[in-house]
């Protein structure tokens, strides 16, 4: 059955593999480690529509890793802004420059995960899809086709070493690269998360979750915990056609990112909210393990450490998307 689900699944792949700027086509030569460990630490917790452009723009910029390696954190960053978890950014930088000293990235999945920020899933896809390697690649889509393959009732997450049992076990000792991108354009585009589309899936006749008739009420998921409310003030300082602007702490939420001064919220707890000024409005925006809401105030006095930024040029600043909605909200 393994051997079956691979073949047919590649087959499927060769015909109808998506063009991804940083994907080699079926039976083609691999593609640049680079690329490759570029696009999946993007894509993590990101869509596919919303990584293209970010990842033409690094790859232009610094178009392989001892380039991003030489880059500024600050530049990297700044162009970093608006996809979130920013701490990728971070580690990008450190494995870029680790990956420079070792003059190529390592081949082997065990080393792989030896750099910073490249996890089980980002080590195992790089290893499989830039080197050929055998390795057992698990994403959110894959974990989504094998619960349904094997009807896996066990809820996330405790379901996940069965899943990465079962997908280990279908994945072929040739072509593992494929197979994996074929398994996340099978999810992505096929068996997604609600309707999927068995009629046009070609692993439809071994599917276990759609011989029961119920595809969709898989991977099985434990209740979700409301998260916390917080909230917080933001403060738009403006003079003379530019906006205050700080840059925060280098480690923690958001850590290294221009801002604008807020009054020390965080995921523990509401900010001091004491500041005295122009109401603006609220934006509201969602973190991992929290809500926010920020009340945004128009102030006279500068706040902590910081620069003067153009308003015409505010879009170059890299401001992450929490305070690129305070400042529309402001300038609106």
């Amino acid at each position: 059955m393994a051997a079956s689900i691979s073949d047919t699944l590649l087959d499927w792949y060769d015909a109808h593999a998506r063009d991804l700027p940083w994907r080699a086509p079926p039976g083609a030569p691999p593609p640049d480690p680079y690329r490759v460990w570029l696009s999946e630490v993007m894509l993590q917790q990101t869509t596919v529509a919303a990584v293209k452009p970010y990842f033409e723009a690094f790859a232009s910029r610094w178009p392989d890793v001892q380039a991003l390696a030489a880059a500024p954190e600050e530049d990297v960053m700044a162009a970093w802004a608006g996809l979130g978890y920013y701490s990728r950014a971070r580690n990008l930088v450190k494995a870029a420059k680790a990956v420079a000293e070792l003059g190529a990235f390592p081949a082997d999945e065990e080393a792989l995960r030896k750099l910073p920020g490249l996890g089980a899933y980002t080590a195992a896809a790089v290893a499989a899809i830039a080197f050929g390697q055998r390795a057992v690649v698990v994403d959110a889509n894959v974990e989504r086709v094998v619960s349904r393959l094997f009807a896996i009732a066990d809820p996330l997450p405790g379901s996940r070493k069965q899943i990465r049992e079962r997908t280990d076990e279908i994945t072929p000792e040739e072509r593992a690269g494929d197979f994996a991108q074929a398994m996340m354009d099978l999810g992505s585009g096929l068996c997604t998360v609600r309707d999927p589309k068995c009629l046009l899936c070609p692993l439809s006749h071994t599917c276990a979750a759609r011989a029961e008739g119920e595809p969709a009420r898989y991977p099985v998921k434990a209740s979700k915990k409301a998260k916390p409310l917080r909230q917080g003030q933001a403060y738009w300082i403006e003079r003379e056609g530019q906006v205050w602007l700080v840059r925060r702490e280098g480690t923690g939420m958001l850590g290294g990112m221009r801002a604008l001064p807020d009054d020390g919220w965080s995921a523990r707890g509401d900010g001091a909210g004491n500041a005295i000024g122009e109401a603006l409005g609220l934006v509201r925006h969602g973190f991992t393990h929290f809500e926010l809401e920020l009340s945004v105030l128009r102030i006279e006095e500068t706040l902590g450490a910081g620069e003067w930024w153009p308003i015409d040029r505010l879009e170059d600043a890299g401001l992450p998307t929490l305070f690129a909605k305070a400042a529309r909200l402001a300038l609106a």
